[in-house]
């Protein structure tokens, strides 16, 4: 029983910050679920991967919708992106499944420490209007470039897709901060359903039906209201609280992988 109930805290912390991280910022669920199912409960680093990136489908999924619904998600510039993606996520998880998972895990860590950092001293204020102004080549351009990337890294490590996507839709592509979220969990839907069919196709262990269960649940409870809480905020203060618990995740994984 206690075993059980040692186990149920660790989905439940895991859910909230994957839950809370893709709501907020699209962060990858597989950046916080990944790696605390390895630490604490000794699960294997592919499968825990495969677990993460199925949490992250109807988180991604559900946040998207409510983005959606506030008329902060970019389909038309975002499809091309979403195509390559995937194309990559298969390679990156196929390659994944050859090399030890930790080898960019710390890249991932690093990221999400320092895109927090960014959002607190050096916030998104961009507009709507400002990324209108680009020409339609340079946008497929810049999304097929960035789409190989964020997809290969989706699918090698199943953690940092989702800060990539962030990183790249706000300082490269222009997005302000509401709408670079709403269309990076449209893509990481479908991404993250790519890869954890891929994973669980490829990995040679039983699949843990209880970490699976609970790590879905709660990274969905979470990212619901995460999110909805994300399109009522004013974007000052979006950037701040995004920027505050992209650093304590970056901060509390950091401190989880050195455990």
């Amino acid at each position: 029983m206690r075993e059980f109930l040692t186990e149920l805290l660790v989905y439940l912390v895991a859910g909230l910050g994957a839950g809370v991280g893709t709501g907020l910022s699209g962060l990858s669920a597989a950046s916080v679920i990944s790696p605390m199912l390895i630490t604490f409960l000794g699960m294997d680093s592919y499968m825990a991967v495969g677990i993460a990136l199925a949490s992250d489908v109807l988180a991604s999924a559900v946040s998207a919708y409510t983005y959606g619904k506030n008329d902060n998600l970019d389909l038309k510039n975002g499809k091309i992106m979403l195509i390559t993606v995937l194309i990559f996520t298969l390679v990156g998880s196929y390659a994944g499944s050859h090399i030890p998972q930790n080898t960019m895990g710390s890249f991932s860590l690093i990221m999400t420490t320092v895109l927090g950092i960014k959002f607190i001293f050096k916030p998104v204020m961009t507009t709507k209007e400002v990324n209108a102004q680009k020409s339609r080549w340079v946008k497929i351009f810049q999304s097929i470039f960035c789409g190989v990337v964020i997809g290969f890294i989706c699918g090698f490590v199943g953690a940092g897709g989702g800060m990539m996507m962030l990183m790249i839709l706000t300082s490269i592509l222009g997005y302000e901060l509401k709408t670079a979220v709403g269309t990076s969990v449209f893509i990481m839907t479908f991404t993250a359903f790519v890869g954890a069919s891929s994973h669980f196709a490829l990995s040679e262990t039983l699949v843990d039906f209880s970490a699976l269960f609970f790590c879905v649940l709660f990274t969905f409870i979470f990212a619901q209201l995460s999110s909805k809480f994300a399109n009522k905020a004013k974007p000052s203060t979006l950037n701040r609280v995004t920027g505050f618990v992209l650093t304590a995740l970056g901060i509390l994984m950091f401190s989880v992988k050195g455990l």
